[in-house]
């Protein structure tokens, strides 16, 4: 048994894998999209690709500190000048650290490529969010039924009634909607359709009531989809945003107004709902 060699080999096989789930959590949905409709990749679900790459991250650390020490003479001779004499800042580690910092400062800042990388990562979230389905709130599948049915404004005693009707075993109200799911084998996405028909808060002309704060999926929508989805005037909203020095089209999407004006998704939120309510 070496140990030296057992350090080098789980450095390298750790890395290989924390390589592995760095790429599956950069394509993997945003955690409410995950949790609410169960995602999982070759049986894992988002919660235990996350404990594992921790875990790994911290074996390939660990392994990491061990091969430093077994290579010390190695890496001190890399900070040595023709002289041989000890120098931190030679010009092999300054190039080292001009591109670690140029990567930081480059994330920090949103410059391209690092902010083009963000970027590709959050458009293939999002896309899941579509594929997948949005909940209609940050964690919704731990609620209670009662609670989850007053949130979404569904009628609890026929909620209840439909769930029967589709012979879904569960306890009381109190139960979450995730351990109901889970006693059904169903996600809690499929537990929501089933008692989706319970009535949902609408308007006098059918559309939905403007919420208090952004629903999933908000910022994805274009401009005109959010007008259409809550029964809103195009062209007031478009004037609205105006008069706060927000240059909008019915063909962006909130996410692609807020960047375009330097301002963030919630901002242009309130915006809308400050107008709506001033009507």
């Amino acid at each position: 048994m070496n140990i030296r060699k057992i350090t080098s080999l789980t450095m390298l096989i750790s890395f290989v894998l924390c390589i592995l789930t760095s790429v599956i959590l950069y394509i993997a949905p945003h955690g409410r999209v995950a949790y609410w409709s169960n995602w999982r990749l070759w049986g894992l679900s988002k919660t235990q690709w996350n404990e594992l790459h921790l875990n790994l991250g911290i074996l390939f650390l660990l392994a990491g500190f061990l091969h430093v020490y077994y290579n010390w003479k190695p890496i001190t001779a890399y900070l040595k000048n023709k002289a041989k004499q000890m120098k931190v800042f030679t010009v092999n580690f300054n190039i080292a650290l001009i591109l670690t910092l140029i990567v930081g400062i480059g994330t920090y800042f949103q410059i391209p490529p690092m902010s083009t990388i963000i970027n590709i990562s959050e458009s293939i979230k999002d896309s899941a969010g579509i594929k997948y389905g949005e909940p209609p709130y940050g964690h919704a599948e731990l609620s209670s039924l009662k609670m989850f049915t007053k949130k979404v404004d569904l009628d609890l005693s026929k909620s209840i009634e439909l769930l029967r009707q589709a012979e879904i075993q569960f306890e009381n109200e109190t139960q979450t909607i995730n351990d109901i799911a889970k006693e059904n084998n169903l996600t809690p996405k499929q537990v929501y359709e089933i008692i989706k028909p319970a009535a949902q808060k609408k308007d006098t002309n059918g559309h939905s009531v403007f919420p208090d704060s952004p629903p999933p999926g908000f910022g994805r929508k274009k401009l005109s989809e959010v007008c259409t989805d809550f029964g809103l005037d195009l062209p007031e909203i478009i004037y609205a945003l105006s008069k706060k020095g927000v240059k909008a089209e019915s063909a962006q999407s909130i996410k692609e107004i807020a960047a375009k004006n330097n301002m963030e998704p919630m901002a242009i939120f309130e915006i809308i709902r400050d107008a709506i309510n001033a009507s």
